[in-house]
């Protein structure tokens, strides 16, 4: 072949090559291209300009709600009430975007016909510009899968889900602000139980542990008051009762046993709620007053069990602190023997020499998992077992000494604490079983020699 026929087979080639690139990156282009959205709208507001609505309804009561300029939701008829913010902002969301199944008709004469005039729903969407969108939502179509809906101005007429009419057809019960403390859970520093007689106080440590100060100060559960501090957060008012029952539930109140009274304290202040219980054929109905709400309510039995507690509810009841951090020392005497383990990397040692890991592991799970079985104020003698334990990195030092205590039990006291632990003898024993199979490490066999 010719020089100058090569050359030309080589520039056809090349511009064949760069067209068939610039084919598959068109192409590449248009397939990352969200498909577009071609289901019928039936309203797409601007959720910030939206600053209030008026929910009604062809049967019941109509709802008012405006929202503040810090964007905050309250219901103003037919009474002034907190708004619950997230129920409110489903609907404001739900009306940013809203679909439809199906255009029926794209200028409709005979609204009243499909259940818009009245419409079962009709919400009426109050702009900050001063203007005014109204979604009217009416029956449902013969086959009971879908309703009908239109925008008030808009002649089209639309078949939209069940459920988006559930979304916006609500009464001032379902939007109003339930809860009966509006408290900070993660920041709240102080909890006040008047239960059984007694008061206790709690301070918080940190996120998750806590000290009781009153009526002495004491180690704490953290899971157990963290729960009960949940289930103060989550103390709702039961509105679905009748309107003749929750009057009822004033009288109820006054001549109901007290239970609890609680006062938690966040950055906001102190919240206080009293909770009391009423026995009608031998069924319990727990009544509560808050200082944030007013009236009287139902509320759970799960959150007046709750509170229904006693000290030793929420003392710690765990021997050791050292919880799921690694020890890095622990001194064991019991009677004229005694140990001490010391931890570098991976590596347990004990007087130079390499200790079996799995076998100081199982000490340490069982010091870990060394529970009280009830708490006493006397009995404790002389020692027999000594137990040093270092952890966090070397910053917690804890001192355990037990000695016998009576019907084979036996009773622990923390180092610098007065309160005293009464374990079960079972728990000692299996304790010192796994102190005296602690060994060293087995030396490896050498590896034979091939001949």
């Amino acid at each position: 072949m010719k020089p100058s026929r090569l050359l030309i087979a080589a520039v056809v080639l090349a511009g064949l090559s760069a067209a068939l690139w610039w084919s598959n990156k068109k192409e590449d282009e248009k397939n990352k291209k969200a498909p577009e959205d071609k289901t019928p709208k039936i309203l797409m507001l601007s959720q910030a300009n939206i600053s209030g609505m008026e929910i009604k309804k062809r049967s019941g009561e109509d709802t008012v709600l405006s929202r503040s300029d810090s964007g905050v939701w309250s219901i103003t008829a037919p009474k002034a009430y907190p708004a619950d913010q997230l129920a409110v902002e489903t609907i404001v969301g739900a009306s940013t975007n809203l679909s439809a199944s199906r255009l029926l008709d794209e200028n409709v004469t005979d609204i009243a016909g499909y259940g818009l005039a009245p419409a079962a729903v009709q919400v009426d969407f109050k702009m900050k510009d001063g203007k005014t969108t109204t979604l009217l939502i009416g029956d449902s179509n013969p086959a009971g899968n879908a309703v009908y809906a239109k925008v008030a101005g808009d002649g089209r007429l639309f078949l939209m889900d069940t459920s988006s009419k559930t979304t916006f057809d609500k009464e001032t019960k379902d939007l109003r602000d339930k809860r009966l403390l509006t408290f900070d859970q993660d920041k709240a520093t102080r909890v006040e139980l008047t239960a059984k007689k007694e008061t206790i106080e709690f301070g918080r440590i940190n996120q998750t542990d806590w000290q009781i100060l009153k009526p002495k100060p004491l180690r704490a559960d953290g899971f157990a008051v963290e729960e009960l501090v949940r289930k103060l957060k989550e103390a709702n008012m039961d509105l679905s009762v009748a309107e003749d029952d929750a009057k009822k539930a004033v009288a109820s109140f006054a001549s109901a046993t007290p239970v609890a009274t609680v006062k938690i304290t966040d950055p906001g202040g102190i919240q206080t709620i009293e909770i009391r219980k009423l026995t009608k054929d031998k069924e319990d109905n727990y009544y509560a007053k808050s200082s944030v709400v007013d009236g009287v309510h139902k509320v759970s039995k799960d959150l007046g069990t709750g509170v229904d507690k006693s000290l030793d509810d929420f003392r710690n009841k765990k021997v050791f602190d050292f919880g799921f951090s690694d020890p890095t020392k622990v001194d064991f005497k019991d009677g004229p023997k005694s140990a001490s383990y010391v931890k570098s990397g991976d590596k347990w040692t004990s007087n130079g020499k390499t200790m079996d890991s799995t076998t100081i592991q199982a000490l340490v799970d069982k010091l870990r998992d060394l529970s009280a079985s009830k708490f006493v104020d006397t009995g404790f003698a002389t020692p027999q077992v000594e137990i040093t334990v270092v952890s966090h990195d070397g910053k917690r030092t804890e001192k355990v000494q037990i000695a016998p205590g009576t019907g084979g039990k036996f009773i622990a006291r923390r180092e610098g604490e007065a309160a005293m632990y009464e374990i079960e003898g079972n728990s000692i024993a299996e304790m010192r079983g796994v102190a005296a199979d602690v060994k060293e490490e087995s030396s490896r066999p050498a590896d034979s020699k091939k001949k």
